[in-house]
Parts: structure tokens; C-alpha cells; sequence
């Protein structure tokens, strides 16, 4: 059996438009995949309408965000900034050991064009600090626009920067890129998910000045 169809991915926030996006994209390429929500039953009411959506071949359920999170082999968070440390708070008891993509990204309302990191440099190294080395945080997926996710069919044409103090855990993510339909780069430690992360509120902005929808990064010079 392929190594991908063991793993199960906990998406926490994930009826949320970029939850919803990556959970479609990874069940269809085969993950097993928990959606997490803070009401049970409105994730498992949301787990059933993307099996529908995907004509019953994506393997997926909904339970509360600790319960997602336990069962979860890695876990993603996908929540808004303003959740972001109560949620790694809640979640932090079944994290140990475990491998956490945080697409988070430190938007404040309702400057979210103007860069606003917080104190920690980043939401990805506010979680490496506040989860310990027990928690391996990978940063990725800030700057893909929940409107390219929205559609598993479409082919995104963005890259994603994948940063992390663990280099075999950003090898793995760099899978679930893979799998989700797009190119990922290794960025380096958590500490460059500052960059990541601040390129989404330049996103925004490039968004709103050219009147445009889901404007990304790519990087070149680099043969594919």
C-alpha cells in the first residue's frame, strides 16, 4: 500500500475556505482526512458534503478540532490569526510528537495590506515557541488565495515556501504540496515564515490595486 493511504491529516478550521480547499485536494489524492471544527456535528455535516462532492471516493469525517487533532497522524491549522494562540493552546495536548502545518497567517483587520508580524516574528515561530520541540511546526500554504483551493479541478500556478526547523518534516509537507496540486520550495527554518507570511498581506494589496482574484508567488530561474 502506498505510504500516503496510511496517513491521516487533521485539518482543524477545516470548514473554513482554506481548510475546505486543502482537505478536497488531499482526499482526493488519497489521504485519509478529519476535518475539525468546533461543533462535531458541523464538521461531520461538512465531511459528508465534500465525500459527496467528490462522488464518495474521498475518506473523510468531521469531529470536534481535539478530538481531529488526536486522531490526526500530522495536523493542519487553519484558523484566523485571531484564534491562532487560543487554538494552539487547546490543541497543544495532542500535538506532542506530531508534525504541525500552520497556515496561519498574521493578518490584522483592517490594515490586512500593510505587513503586521507579531512579536515572535511570525505565526509560525509564535507556534514552534509556544508548542516546544516536541511539536515539529512546518509553515506553508500562506500564499495560495482560497479562491485557487476552492476548485480541486484546477491546476494552481502557484508556488508554496515551506518553512520549518525539521527538515524530514518539511520533506513531508513538501509531499502534501505535491499532492494538493502545486510546487513547494524548501525555504528553510521557521524563522523565514516571516517572509511567507508577510507576502500575503502584499498579495492582498496586488489583489485590490489590480482588481484581480488570487494573485501568487512562483519562483524562477530554477528548471522544472
Amino acid at each position: 500500500m502506498p505510504e500516503h493511504l496510511l496517513i491521516t491529516i487533521a485539518v482543524i478550521g477545516g470548514t473554513g475556505p482554506e481548510g475546505t480547499g486543502l482537505a478536497l485536494r488531499w482526499a482526493r489524492a488519497g489521504y485519509r482526512v478529519i476535518i475539525g471544527s468546533r461543533l462535531a456535528d458541523k464538521a461531520a455535516a461538512h465531511a459528508q458534503a465534500l465525500s459527496d462532492r467528490l462522488g464518495g471516493h474521498g475518506v473523510l469525517s468531521g469531529v470536534a478540532n481535539l478530538e481531529a487533532a488526536r486522531a490526526g497522524d500530522l495536523v493542519v491549522l487553519t484558523v484566523p490569526f485571531e484564534a491562532h494562540r487560543a487554538m494552539l493552546e487547546e490543541l497543544r495536548p495532542a500535538l506532542t510528537g506530531k508534525v504541525l502545518v500552520d497556515v496561519t497567517v498574521p493578518l490584522v483587520p483592517p490594515r490586512v495590506t500593510v505587513v503586521q508580524m507579531p512579536p515572535a516574528g511570525s505565526a509560525g515561530a509564535e507556534a514552534q515557541a509556544a508548542l516546544g520541540a516536541e511539536v515539529s511546526v512546518v509553515s506553508a500554504f500562506q500564499n495560495v488565495s482560497k479562491d485557487h483551493l476552492a476548485d480541486e479541478d484546477e491546476p494552481i500556478d502557484c508556488d508554496v515556501l515551506v518553512c520549518g526547523n525539521n527538515p524530514a518534516a518539511r520533506d513531508q509537507v513538501l509531499k502534501l504540496v505535491e499532492a494538493a496540486g502545486m510546487r513547494g520550495w524548501d525555504a528553510g527554518p521557521i524563522q523565514n515564515a516571516a517572509v511567507a507570511e508577510g507576502l500575503t498581506s502584499i498579495l492582498i494589496g496586488i489583489n485590490k490595486q489590480y482588481r484581480v482574484r488570487g494573485a501568487g508567488i512562483r519562483i524562477v530561474g530554477v528548471p522544472r
